[in-house]
């Protein structure tokens, strides 16, 4: 039996949050676009401060679900709202006759919103808890969501408990149309074809890709050896045409992550050569910083140049980045353990040509690169450098794309 139908001010209101919550994932998801696809991604209206930013919780695993962007979910929700809203009507016509098995459209309505609010709940301590940033757009769709769910409610017919029975008991009875059973099979296995593609390709996420290698990575960084490490000042191929230019910071953590990153990849490659670049985040020798950030960074800037000047300077970055010398007894002690001349390591970091060098870096960072952080690279003299960590597989593409050439097979 249908339900009554409920009043024409709730019909338009219904209408208008769905098209308000359509427009609003239609924006979510070009933020989701922005954040990750984009080489240059530019900020969005709603990153307000480091706890409001829509780009970065658009950049983490949880922005999506089996592949396809959480904007997308939001997007067919509202889409399906509107085919309920006229599901009647629609059902007159040919193409839509299936419409009339939804007997009950805004039970079906109600029960959607209520179960989008519920998963909204969990995105939201998720947020909250784990991410620890808040998308505002977000939500703003949750509190959509809820309102779909209470304003297309039937009190009068036993409220949560009847809305959740009437639409299951409503779709069960359809599907003992042979014609719609049929539909309903086929639809479920295009489907989860269709989301086995996406969860295994990634197409629609791939930073998920890249923070899944991070992560393996960091389990890498955390037993604190470097397993594709390199003696001397020379990564890679010394006579290669591609160079790869790494802007870094002692004190970054993720930079970290992305040495080791570095060093796997472009020894896979016969002409890409690393040509290194200190870019710390800290007030004392960047004039650039705002505010106090990667302290005592400039510090170990100018000791890495010590230890270049006698040849150690890949082996002495391992050490800082695993180990995180806080004053410079702990730098010397790195210096003794990698047999340096001690000496010498102290007088080229207090050096005038250390400190040109690294200003001469942070100018070049700063001002013709417009690096905002670490870590950054670019290859050859492009003015262009791509900011943030990427996956091995991604860094590996991005050289190949610029002309690398990977060794053969047991070279």
């Amino acid at each position: 039996m249908e339900n009554k139908e409920i009043s024409l001010w709730r019909k338009i209101v219904i209408g208008l949050i769905a098209f308000v919550g359509f427009i609003t994932t239609i924006k979510l998801a070009m933020i989701y676009y922005n954040a990750n696809f984009s080489a240059t991604p530019h900020t969005s209206f709603c990153s307000v401060n480091e706890f409001i930013d829509c780009d970065s919780v658009a950049k983490t695993i949880d922005s999506q679900f089996l592949g396809v962007p959480l904007a997308y979910w939001g997007m067919f929700l509202y889409l399906f709202i509107g085919l309920m809203m006229g599901a009647k009507k629609l059902s007159q016509y040919k193409l839509f006759k299936f419409m009339e098995v939804f007997k009950n459209p805004y039970f079906y309505i109600s029960a959607l919103g209520i179960i989008s609010f519920t998963i909204s709940i969990i995105l939201l301590c998720i947020s909250l808890f784990q991410i620890q940033k808040l998308c505002i757009l977000c939500a703003f769709t949750y509190i959509l969501n809820l309102a779909i769910g209470l304003l297309a409610m039937d009190y009068s017919k036993g409220g949560f408990i009847n809305v959740f029975k009437t639409s299951f008991f409503d779709f069960a009875d359809a599907l003992k149309v042979k014609k719609y059973l049929i539909a309903f099979i086929s639809l479920c296995i295009l489907a989860c074809g269709f989301l086995t593609f996406t969860a295994v390709t990634n197409v629609f996420s791939p930073h998920v890709v890249n923070i899944r290698s991070l992560k393996k990575f960091l389990k890498i960084k955390e037993k604190g050896i470097n397993p594709y490490a390199v003696k001397g000042n020379i990564l890679g191929n010394p006579d290669g045409n591609i160079k790869l230019h790494f802007y870094s910071d002692f004190r970054c953590p993720i930079c970290a992550v992305y040495n080791i990153i570095v060093h796997k990849v472009v020894q896979e490659f016969d002409n890409v050569v690393v040509i290194h670049h200190n870019y710390p985040l800290d007030m004392e020798c960047n004039k650039y910083m705002q505010r106090p950030f990667h302290y005592g960074s400039c510090t170990l800037a100018k000791y890495g140049y010590a230890a270049e000047q006698q040849g150690n300077y890949w082996a002495f970055a391992d050490e800082v980045y695993f180990n995180q010398p806080m004053i410079d007894f702990d730098v010397w002690a790195i210096a003794l353990k990698l047999g340096m001349n001690l000496d010498k390591f102290k007088a080229d970091m207090m050096s005038k040509e250390a400190e040109t060098q690294l200003l001469n870096d942070i100018e070049e960072a700063a001002v013709t690169l417009k690096i905002k952080g670490t870590p950054a690279i670019k290859i050859n003299d492009s003015t262009e450098p791509r900011m943030g960590a990427m996956s091995d597989v991604e860094l590996k593409k991005y050289l190949l794309d610029a002309g690398g050439i990977l060794k053969k097979h047991g070279k």
